[in-house]
C-alpha cells in the first residue's frame, strides 16, 4: 500500500463513479492574527495498493507544528473493495475536512500513516499578514 499524493486544498469531491476532483491546491496561509482557526481545509489523499491488499487499512493524520507539538489528530479505516476481474491495481481517495487552529506563525505539517508506517509528510506555512499602513 502507497500514497500516491497528499495534498492541502480549498475543496475536494468524490463523484459517484470515483473520480477525485481538487480545487484550490495551496501551501501558504495568510491570516489576520493569532490564533487563528481555517474553516474547512480539504486533506485530500490518494492510496494505491495491490489486488492482495484488498481490505481494511488504518489511516492517521496527525498536524504538527515545527516543535513537533500536536495540533489535531485522528485516525480512520480506508476499505478496499474487489476490483472487477482482471484489474490488478487498487485506489481509493480520501477526503479529509478539518475546521484547523492555528496558535502561532510557523511551519505545520500533516503526517499521514498508513498501517503503522509513516507515507508523507504535508507541509503549510501560516503567516500573519502585514498591518495595514495608514496614509
Amino acid at each position: 500500500m502507497h500514497l500516491d499524493f497528499a495534498v492541502v486544498a480549498d475543496y475536494a469531491i468524490v463523484d459517484q463513479a470515483g473520480k477525485l476532483s481538487v480545487l484550490g491546491i495551496f501551501q501558504h496561509i495568510w491570516v489576520q492574527q493569532f490564533p487563528a482557526m481555517h474553516p474547512r481545509l480539504h486533506l485530500v489523499l490518494r492510496l494505491k495498493g495491490k489486488r492482495t491488499e484488498i481490505g481494511e487499512h488504518q489511516v492517521q493524520i496527525r498536524l504538527l507544528d515545527e516543535q513537533d507539538g500536536e495540533i489535531l489528530g485522528g485516525n480512520g479505516n480506508v476499505n478496499f473493495a474487489e476490483p472487477p476481474a482482471g484489474v490488478t491495481d487498487i485506489e481509493a481517495g480520501a477526503i479529509l475536512v478539518f475546521d484547523v487552529p492555528f496558535p502561532h506563525p510557523g511551519a505545520y505539517r500533516f503526517e499521514i500513516t498508513i498501517d503503522g508506517d509513516k507515507k508523507a509528510s504535508v507541509p503549510l506555512t501560516v503567516s500573519q499578514l502585514p498591518a495595514q499602513q495608514q496614509h
